[in-house]
C-alpha cells in the first residue's frame, strides 16, 4: 500500500471520528445549554431568537417551598424505597446465587417482568387496585410503586454480587465452626459492601426520578420533582421546568461518578452467570 493511500485512509478515520464526536456533543451537550437558557430566561417572547433579558429569578424559586416541599417528598420516598428494596434484596439475591432450587430461573425473570412491559399500562392497572385499598394518593403507595421497579436492579444485582464472591471462603468457616448464618454476616456480607452500595445508589437514582408511577398514584396529593416539573411544563412555565430539570441532573451525575467507583467489573461479569 502506497503512502498517499495511507494518508488518505488515517485522515478518512480521523474526519469519521471528529464527525461523531461532534455529533455526540450535539446530541448531549445541545439539550443541556437549551436547558440552562431557558433557565436563565427571564423574558423569551416569539419569534426573538434570543432572551430580551437574563437573570436568576427562577433560580430563587428553588428556595421557596413550591421546590423544596417537592424535593424532600422525593428524597424521603428514595430513601424508603431504597432501604426496603435491599431489606429484600441481600436475602434473596443470596438465596438466588447460592442455593439451586426448582424455579430458580422464573424468579429472577419475574423480577424482570416490571420493565418488560410498557410503564404506563402497569401503572394505570396499579393506580385501580390502590384506589380500592386506599393507597391511592399516599406515599406509601407511590412506595410501593417505586419498589417495584427499584427491586429489579436491587435482587439482579445482589444476585450478582454474591455469584462473584467465593464459596470456599463460607466453606473455610464452617470448616473452622462458624454457623451458616455466622459465615454470612462474617465473610459474604463484608465482602458484597461495594455491590450493596452500588445496588442502593441504582435503586436511589431510580426512586428519585421515577415520574408516570408517582403521577398515576400519588397525584395529586403527592409531589416530587419530576412531577413538579411535568406540571411547570403543562402550565408552560419552562423555566422553572428547565430549573428543575438541571436540579435533578446533578445527584443523577454525582451518584453515576460514585456507583463508577463501587462497582466492580467482576460483577458485571456474573449478571450472565446468575
Amino acid at each position: 500500500m502506497s503512502d498517499g493511500s495511507r494518508g488518505r485512509r488515517t485522515l478518512g478515520g480521523l474526519t469519521a471520528r471528529v464527525a461523531a464526536l461532534g455529533l455526540t456533543a450535539c446530541v448531549i451537550v445541545g439539550p443541556l445549554l437549551s436547558l440552562a437558557l431557558w433557565s436563565l430566561a427571564e423574558r423569551w417572547t416569539y419569534p426573538a431568537a434570543w432572551p430580551q433579558r437574563l437573570g436568576l429569578r427562577y433560580w430563587s424559586r428553588m428556595l421557596t417551598a413550591d421546590f423544596l416541599d417537592p424535593l424532600k417528598t422525593g428524597l424521603g420516598i428514595a430513601v424508603l424505597v431504597t432501604a426496603a428494596a435491599l431489606l429484600c434484596a441481600v436475602p434473596l439475591g443470596y438465596a438466588l446465587a447460592r442455593l439451586t432450587f426448582p424455579g430458580r430461573t422464573l424468579v429472577l425473570l419475574a423480577f424482570l417482568l416490571p420493565q418488560a412491559f410498557p410503564q404506563l399500562p402497569v401503572f394505570a392497572a396499579a393506580t385501580r387496585e390502590f384506589y380500592r385499598w386506599g393507597l391511592a394518593g399516599t406515599v406509601t403507595g407511590v412506595v410501593l410503586v417505586h419498589l417495584v421497579g427499584g427491586l429489579v436492579f436491587a435482587v439482579w444485582t445482589m444476585a450478582a454480587v454474591f455469584r462473584s464472591i467465593d464459596p470456599a471462603l463460607e466453606e473455610a468457616a464452617h470448616n473452622l465452626g462458624a454457623s451458616a448464618t455466622r459465615a454470612f454476616l462474617t465473610v459474604s456480607l463484608p465482602l458484597a459492601v461495594p455491590g450493596i452500595v452500588a445496588s442502593a445508589l441504582l435503586v436511589f437514582l431510580y426512586s428519585l426520578d421515577e415520574f408516570t408511577g408517582t403521577l398515576l398514584v400519588g397525584a395529586p396529593f403527592v409531589t416530587t420533582l419530576p412531577v413538579y416539573m411535568y406540571t411547570a411544563s403543562q402550565g408552560y412555565e419552562l423555566q422553572i421546568a428547565s430549573v428543575t430539570a438541571l436540579v435533578l441532573m446533578v445527584p443523577g451525575a454525582v451518584l453515576l461518578l460514585l456507583l463508577e467507583r463501587v462497582l466492580r467489573a467482576e460483577y458485571l461479569t456474573f449478571f450472565g452467570r446468575i
